[in-house]
């Protein structure tokens, strides 16, 4: 079993305050009988999350930043026939203008249902048909592009984004392949595509009647997963995302709670079962895997003695 826990550290000063303070006994114990792997990332302003790249790494994929062919994975699961073209992920958000930065806000918040998300979906259609481009209907949140282009065109993940000033994180397609490729051959395409799709997004009447309502307005999208979609030749992961929301939202409270049911839970689980069992703890600038592994009471001992504090484990990522 293999089990990967998204924002197991953060970098936010309270939240590290937080992380001093946990009792997680399971966890402790855990890490006593494991072989901890050497960190992998470093960078909290890579393209792509920490526990997108342990993912990508339990599956055999190649690890190139911002290029994880997440989209066409997650296509796969909601029953979207992409074929073997490359697809990218088109998440509707609301992006708050702020007075120096613009940010992007949790699109969990919009709370979009399916009837406003179907004729937003529909209002962005012809703009992306101009120029080649497939759009294909997931789910309310979850909207696919399908494009030659898609292949190698960096995105930023929504979790590296959400809460934060979105400038650094604006990627552009490549370079053209050949004169005839139109999408290929547009200098700054995607930041085109981004703000025309805003422009029709604005004064929509869906968007008028949830401002009307007290709601946020859907007024933009987000490109994130993309890639040709890759067969899986490692071990499907179990992931655990319940630290996720409470993170991007800056909730310590509730990030410590969901971190104490998850010490009593799956991280109990995995460590009463079988040796071999990976635990892959991922924060914002890296990721870490513990492989369990038998071991006598006194080494254990030993190594409780020897290794460092809970929190000094998860400040690390």
């Amino acid at each position: 079993m293999h089990l990967i826990v998204p924002f197991a550290g953060v970098l936010s000063e309270a939240g590290r305050h937080t992380a001093q303070s946990l009792s997680l006994p399971s966890l402790e114990r855990l890490l006593a009988r494991t072989h901890a792997g050497p960190p992998e990332g470093g960078d909290e302003r890579s393209l792509s999350a920490p526990h997108e790249m342990a993912l990508a790494r339990s599956l055999g994929w190649p690890t190139v930043d911002g290029r994880l062919p997440l989209a066409a994975r997650m296509a796969a699961h909601d029953g979207v026939d992409t074929g073997t073209r490359p697809v990218g992920l088109l998440t509707p958000v609301h992006l708050h203008l702020g007075t120096e930065q613009v940010t992007l806000t949790d699109p969990d918040l919009l709370a979009l249902d399916a009837a406003d998300a179907r004729a937003l979906f529909d209002a962005l259609q012809p703009l992306f048909a101009d120029v080649g481009f497939e759009l294909l209907w997931g789910a309310p949140q979850r909207w696919y592009l399908v494009h030659d282009s898609l292949a190698d065109w960096p995105a930023a993940s929504l979790d590296r984004v959400i809460g934060r000033n979105i400038d650094a994180w604006l990627t552009d397609a490549p370079g053209p392949r050949d004169a005839h490729d139109k999408a290929r051959a547009a200098p700054h395409l995607w930041p085109r595509l981004h703000s025309e799709a805003q422009m029709l997004l604005h004064g929509h009447p869906i968007n008028e009647r949830r401002e009307a309502q007290g709601l946020q307005s859907v007024n933009s999208v987000w490109l994130s997963g993309s890639g040709a979609p890759l067969p899986a030749s490692g071990e499907e992961p179990r992931f655990d995302d319940r630290l996720r929301s409470p993170a991007l939202s800056e909730d310590w409270a509730a990030w410590a709670e969901a971190w104490h049911a998850l010490d009593a839970g799956p991280i109990r689980q995995l460590l009463e079962g079988a040796e071999g069992s990976v635990l892959t703890l991922a924060g914002e600038r890296c990721h870490r895997p513990f492989a369990l592994h038998q071991t006598s009471t006194w080494q254990r001992m030993r190594t409780l003695w020897q290794r460092s504090p809970v929190h000094q484990v998860l400040e690390a990522l």
